[in-house]
């Protein structure tokens, strides 16, 4: 029973993502504003169908911590899952992304059309420079950047090294740094078509001041506030 749902959730969602993407090629020369807020409606109607099929829910605790200002929100990285919510929580956002993402038909066209920071993992130095400079860009465009510090997704209850790239960004912006952590992995693991019923919590720490500090203390702060916030979740 829980395939079928899960392929009803995937073929609901395809086709919509589909006319969607179609929509924004069309209007491929409008700013990326007014094609965020038509490609951003996928994940808007994505939540709402995981809990139509799938009885998959959306807690959100510490929403208030959200700064009205653009930021660097730092997340951990469990599931496909929450590159579909953290849309619905955050203002307009782009992401750090691994280059293959862009060659995945349909939904990396919609990625590629919201400018997101692409990146290739095999070349760390160019990497890491570039999530800087195109990172700074955004911020200063207005836009809220998410990145996910781990690279790679993390089976449920662990946490991988944290890399310093988004606290880079804040510091040459001085921006907040948002902390997030989540347990997607627990109903949506990596790599999983199935997907188990039940809540998934997304917790929002107080955003933290760059200011007086290196990004490799800013990070190892990061990671200590969510393990330690994983505990509980």
């Amino acid at each position: 029973m829980l395939f079928l749902r899960s392929l009803l959730y995937f073929l609901g969602s395809t086709l919509v993502l589909s006319f969607l993407v179609a929509l924004a090629l069309l209007l491929f020369f409008l700013p990326v504003k007014y094609r965020y807020a038509i490609l951003s409606k996928w994940s808007l109607f994505c939540m709402w169908w995981l809990k139509v099929t799938l009885n998959i829910k959306l807690k959100v605790v510490g929403k208030e911590n959200i700064p009205i200002t653009p930021s660097v929100v730092v997340a951990n990285h469990q599931s496909t899952w929450e590159t579909l919510a953290l849309q619905t929580i955050f203002p307009h956002q782009t992401w750090v992304l691994k280059q293959e993402l862009q060659w995945i038909p349909i939904f990396g066209w919609g990625l590629v059309l919201l400018k997101p920071i692409i990146i290739n993992r095999g070349e760390k130095l160019k990497a890491i420079k570039k999530v800087i400079k195109q990172g700074s860009d955004r911020i200063k465009e207005g836009i809220f950047v998410i990145v996910f510090p781990e690279g790679t997704r993390q089976p449920y209850q662990q946490l991988g090294e944290y890399q310093s790239g988004g606290m880079a960004i804040a510091k040459k912006t001085n921006c907040p740094i948002v902390p997030v952590y989540h347990n997607a992995g627990k109903l949506w693991p990596k790599g999983s078509f199935v997907k188990q019923p039940g809540t998934i919590t997304v917790v929002i720490g107080e955003a933290l001041s760059p200011k007086g500090k290196n990004a490799s203390t800013l990070t190892q702060e990061v990671r200590e506030w969510t393990l330690t916030t994983a505990k509980n979740y």
